[in-house]
C-alpha cells in the first residue's frame, strides 16, 4: 500500500471517529432538499419581514401588527381554534386506539373507516359539512321534523363549522400517531399489573398512560401545527371576515390582496413563533410529567 494510500485510510478512521464517514453522504440530497424548499424560503420571508413597504424602521411591520386590533386578535381567534381541535382529536383519539391495539375480527376495515377523512381533503369535508349541517341540511331537516327546533340550528358560517372541519380532518392523524405508541408499549407491563390485581382502569391509569404521555405530547403538537395552520375551512365554513378570521387569512390578505408582501411575510413570521411558543410549552409539561423511555415508539 503506497504512502498515499495509507494517509487516505487513517484520515477516513480519523474521520469516522469523528462520526463522519461515507454514509453521512447519503444525507446530503436530503440537505440540499430541505435547504432549498424550507430553509430559503423561511429566511427570505424572515428578511422581507424587516424591509416595510411603508418605511418606519425594521420592526414597522411587527410594531402594527400588536398595535392594530383587528390583526392582534387573529391570534386568540386562531388558538381558540386550534387548541381545542388538537385536545378533542387527542382525547377522541386514546380509547379508540387502546381497544384497537389488539387483533379482533374486523380491525383493518374499523381502522380504515376512521382514516378515510385523510383522503376527503379539506374543501370536500366543508362541502359535507355544509350539506349535512347547514340550513337546509338533513340535520336541521330532522329536527324541525320532529319539532325539537323552531329554527334551524347554526352549525356552518361560524366557529363551530371550522372546528367540526378540524377535528374531522385531524384526527385520522392523531389517531394512527397514538395507535402507534401504544402498540410500542410492551403488553407484559400490562400482565404484571393485571396479575397483582389491577383492574383495567388501575393498568391504564398507573402503566400504560404515564408511558404513552410523551407520545400523546408529540400528537398534540403535530395536531396543533395543523390545526393553526387553518385557512381553506375558515373560508368554507367559517367567517372569514368576523368570528374565524384567523391568523393565516389575515396573512393572505395583507399579502395578496393588499400586495404588501412584507407584511404578509411579518404576520406569517408571528404566526410561526405562536406555534413554537405552545409547542415549548407542551413539550415542558412533557418533561416534567415522564423522564424515562416512552416504551417503544414514542
Amino acid at each position: 500500500m503506497t504512502a498515499p494510500s495509507v494517509e487516505g485510510v487513517a484520515l477516513r478512521h480519523r474521520l469516522a471517529e469523528r462520526g463522519l464517514d461515507r454514509t453521512l453522504l447519503l444525507l446530503l440530497p436530503a440537505a440540499v432538499f430541505v435547504a432549498g424548499l424550507f430553509l430559503y424560503p423561511f429566511l427570505y420571508g424572515l428578511q422581507l419581514s424587516f424591509q416595510p413597504q411603508d418605511g418606519g424602521g425594521v420592526f414597522a411591520n411587527y410594531a402594527e401588527f400588536f398595535r392594530d386590533g383587528y390583526l392582534r386578535d387573529t391570534i386568540a381567534t386562531t388558538l381558540w381554534l386550534g387548541v381545542p381541535a388538537a385536545l378533542g382529536n387527542v382525547a377522541a383519539s386514546v380509547p379508540l386506539a387502546y381497544r384497537m391495539r389488539g387483533r379482533f375480527r374486523g380491525k383493518r376495515l374499523l381502522t380504515t373507516v376512521l382514516v378515510v377523512p385523510i383522503t376527503l381533503g379539506t374543501v370536500l369535508t366543508a362541502e359535507g359539512l355544509l350539506t349535512f349541517l347547514g340550513p337546509t341540511g338533513w340535520f336541521n331537516r330532522v329536527l324541525l321534523g320532529l319539532g325539537l327546533v323552531d329554527e334551524p340550528v347554526r352549525l356552518t358560517h361560524n366557529y363551530w363549522g371550522v372546528l367540526f372541519s378540524l377535528i374531522i380532518t385531524g384526527f385520522p392523524f392523531a389517531f394512527l400517531l397514538t395507535l402507534s405508541y401504544l402498540t410500542g408499549i410492551d403488553p407484559s407491563l400490562e400482565s404484571a399489573a393485571a396479575t397483582l390485581g389491577a383492574g383495567w382502569w388501575q393498568r391504564f391509569r398507573f402503566v400504560t398512560f404515564p408511558l404513552l404521555v410523551p407520545g400523546l405530547a408529540i400528537t398534540f403538537c403535530l395536531s396543533f401545527v395543523l390545526a393553526f395552520s387553518v385557512f381553506p375551512s375558515a373560508i368554507l365554513v367559517g367567517e372569514p371576515s368576523g368570528g374565524t378570521r384567523v391568523i393565516s387569512i389575515a396573512a393572505y390578505h395583507a399579502a395578496f390582496e393588499e400586495y404588501d408582501y412584507s407584511m404578509g411575510s411579518a404576520i406569517a413570521m408571528i404566526m410561526g413563533v405562536v406555534e413554537l411558543l405552545v409547542i415549548a410549552l407542551v413539550l415542558g409539561w412533557r418533561a416534567t410529567l415522564y423522564r424515562g423511555s416512552t416504551g417503544g415508539k414514542g
